[in-house]
């Protein structure tokens, strides 16, 4: 069904419970410029829900004896310089792999830039040491690039082959195809947006990442995804091949990390899914012991499928007789994304006003970055743009999504520590 168009970008949400035929509910614009709505065969760029697809070709192989989750990833890829790390630790994010698009980033690139696989796996190589200590969880997109690569040398094909033959095709997801060239055409394909003070925008970049991300789907063809997903499900807590590990988060309870999901064994509510956020959609892709199934896609990068999801998830536990369709009616009234315009990035301040710290180089990352102190503030530059750092403790500041430690004074630094979330344990060196 759909609801009332809207004249902004929107939701493709379904609820699929295991004794129900699915409901399907859309708002919104695929196309702004061309007042396309968004409907049943509209695709998505599903971000991390690729991650699910990714892993169970690599289990497919590990049953098929291509290769072993307990075999060294390097004898599959000899370029990579850890040598100790296992295929089953890069399908668990336990390789200690920084992120290679958090490693690019530091290099200042910018919202229309290219860069290409082969960039990214170049910065994987070059990493020589985990970034955190063995076993330990790292979520890093770099994993299933990897991941990919080694599917595609076992293989003897490219990953949207090998996924075409191997699942969507069987599983009749049809709408379903691995992006792996900027300039590819997917049929159906929605754009995403932003809205700005000045009007809406578009957020997508000419990237593509097959195997982290770079999927795109309906929401149909991902409800017979997790429909095959509940059909292999073993036991109320465990998939076919599933090894979770611990994953301890800072902004809610525990999960486990298993085959490209996160796993919640919480009695009564136990299932597995995965989120995905790139470049302007959002996605979620929920399914729970029981059966129920729970899948939202946007292109709207005020509204999160997540939360979304989270909020369907919540009335259909609450009430477990409550209508399918009026739990995507009241959850799309709920979430609605705010009418004001994001904020206009604010100009940093002029150099000329700073004092110089020096610049800086890590051999783990690309680029350099430059230091400039101004009163009692640091600030960081790269490639022209500037960071304000707030001192939160002695020697620590923190920006956007990262923390950067000096040893001493800021008078003189000759080096420092850059942990980014996903790339922590940078040193950067005075050149």
């Amino acid at each position: 069904m759909n609801a009332a168009l809207d004249e902004e970008p929107g939701l493709s949400l379904l609820v699929h419970r295991a004794d129900e035929e699915p409901t399907l509910l859309h708002t919104g614009l695929a196309s702004l410029e061309h007042g396309l709505p968004i409907g049943p065969d509209t695709t998505f760029n599903v971000g991390s829900v690729a991650k699910q697809i990714t892993a169970h070709l690599i289990l497919l192989a590990a049953r098929d004896n291509l290769l072993r989750l307990d075999q060294r990833a390097a004898e599959l890829l000899p370029r990579l310089k850890i040598s100790d790390v296992t295929v089953a630790d890069l399908v668990t994010h336990r390789s200690g792999i920084r992120d290679a698009e958090s490693l690019l980033s530091l290099a200042g690139f910018r919202d229309l830039d290219h860069y290409t696989v082969g960039d990214l796996r170049t910065l994987a190589y070059r990493q020589d040491q985990r970034a955190v200590p063995e076993g330990r969880f790292l979520y890093s997109n770099t994993n299933y690039l990897l991941l990919a690569e080694i599917l595609e040398t076992v293989h003897h094909t490219t990953l949207p082959d090998l996924a075409r033959h191997r699942v969507f095709g069987p599983l009749g997801m049809h709408s379903t195809h691995f992006k792996t060239d900027p300039r590819q055409v997917i049929p159906g394909a929605a754009s995403a947006y932003q809205a700005t003070h000045h009007g809406w925008r578009h957020t997508e970049v000419p990237v593509t990442l097959p195997g982290p991300g770079t999927l795109w789907t309906t929401a149909g063809d991902l409800d017979r995804w997790l429909t095959h997903l509940h059909q292999r499900w073993q036991n109320p807590h465990r998939l076919p091949w599933q090894g979770p590990v611990d994953y301890g988060p800072s902004d809610h309870e525990p999960y486990l990390y298993g085959p490209g999901l996160y796993a919640d064994a919480h009695p009564g509510l136990t299932a597995v899914f995965h989120y995905g956020h790139e470049q302007g959609f959002s996605a979620a892709a929920h399914v729970e012991a029981s059966g129920l199934r729970v899948i939202a896609l946007s292109n709207n990068a005020a509204l999160s499928a997540d939360r979304v999801t989270a909020a369907i998830l919540r009335d259909l536990h609450q009430q477990p007789t409550l209508a399918q369709k009026e739990a995507l009616v009241r959850a799309t009234a709920r979430e609605r994304a705010p009418s004001t315009g994001i904020q206009d990035q604010p100009t940093p301040d002029h150099v000329g006003q700073h004092t110089e710290l020096g610049t800086f180089a890590c051999d783990q990352a690309p680029g350099s970055l430059r230091l400039t102190r101004r009163a009692d503030t640091l600030h960081l530059w790269r490639r022209g743009t500037c960071d304000q750092l707030t001192p939160t403790g002695s020697g620590i500041y923190a920006g956007n999504g990262y923390t950067l430690t000096v040893p001493s004074s800021t008078d003189q630094v000759d080096r420092f520590t850059l942990d980014l979330d996903r790339a922590p344990g940078l040193t950067y060196i005075r050149q």
